[in-house]
């Protein structure tokens, strides 16, 4: 939990009056451009960082004062992780184990899980940067913990190692334990998410469940003919903002939810030949980009497929 959390580097201020707090057993992702704060947070998180202003609460601890026992409980996968270049990737799976104190690690099946199998004897300077994130990816669960950290987790790894990291974070919210993936690749949070929070200026400008955020900035409908002709839709729709996006379908902009049986009761008695109306499901971005057009510029410019 963060409760009022700033943190600086000299004259920029990474985190600003930060509020969020993650539900047990939940899955949060926290969207945002680069910069926008998402690594100081999860930093914060562990008390690798020390906030200069407001309380962090990790299992209900000062992660400043308890920060052997919080990082004991929590796996963390960071951008870029730090590895013992010149040992194996088994040997740097040995040492992180004995540093957890365990005496039968599952280095193996981890291995196996996240596709290294082949190359844990293998130095890990000569590892690709997948191949690392993977090996990262395997140390953080040696210890089976209850709170997964996972900072930009999918970059640099082939399709096959990114869905593997979607079925890792399936697999530990059905567990009960909880995950908090930061990224800024709107793709990567589409279905894995109970809580998002979108960050900007090392604040949370906007948070709450898929289902929350699309009852407020996303009230869209799908009308489908029984023909391709859509004029008297189009007519009786004109002051709702209707797009076509199928030669079978028209989209309608509402307001909100309370606009449908009206809306259903225009079209009946203008003749429009209705054969389905049903909610638009929109992706992530869609969502995101609707809720930046609603914002205006408080909300940040967040591009799909930013790398930088």
């Amino acid at each position: 939990m963060f409760s009022s959390v700033s943190k600086a580097f000299g004259d920029v201020r990474a985190i600003d009056g930060l509020e969020l707090e993650v539900p047990v057993g939940s899955v949060t992702v926290i969207l945002g451009p680069n910069g926008a704060g998402k690594t100081t947070t999860i930093r914060l998180s562990t008390g690798v960082l020390a906030a200069d202003r407001g309380s962090v609460r990790t299992f209900g601890l000062d992660p400043r004062e308890s920060g052997a026992e919080v990082r004991g409980r929590t796996g963390v996968v960071p951008p870029k992780p730090a590895m013992y270049e010149r040992l194996s990737g088994l040997d740097n799976l040995r040492y992180a184990a004995k540093l957890y104190g365990l005496t039968d690690p599952p280095i193996f099946d981890l291995a196996d899980r996240f596709g290294i199998l082949h190359a844990l004897g293998q130095d890990v300077a000569g590892y690709s940067t997948g191949m690392r994130t993977r090996l990262a990816l395997a140390r953080s669960l040696l210890h089976d913990p209850e709170l997964l950290l996972l900072d930009e987790p999918t970059a640099g790894l082939d399709p096959e190692s990114a869905y593997s990291v979607r079925e890792l974070i399936f697999e530990m919210a059905k567990a009960g334990k909880t995950v908090v993936m930061s990224t800024h690749l709107l793709h990567e949070a589409d279905g894995t998410a109970d809580q998002i929070v979108m960050m900007n200026g090392g604040s949370a400008w906007e948070k709450g469940s898929p289902r929350d955020l699309v009852s407020r900035y996303w009230q869209r409908l799908e009308v489908r003919l029984e023909s391709e002709d859509h004029a008297a839709l189009l007519a009786a729709v004109r002051d709702m903002s209707p797009r076509v996006d199928e030669l079978e379908a028209v989209t309608v902009s509402l307001h909100d939810s309370s606009e449908i049986p009206g809306l259903i009761g225009r079209l009946v008695a203008g003749g429009v030949p209705l054969t389905r109306v049903e909610p638009v499901t929109p992706t992530l971005e869609r969502l995101y980009f609707a809720m930046r057009k609603q914002v205006g510029e408080a909300a940040p410019r967040l591009d799909a497929g930013e790398t930088s």
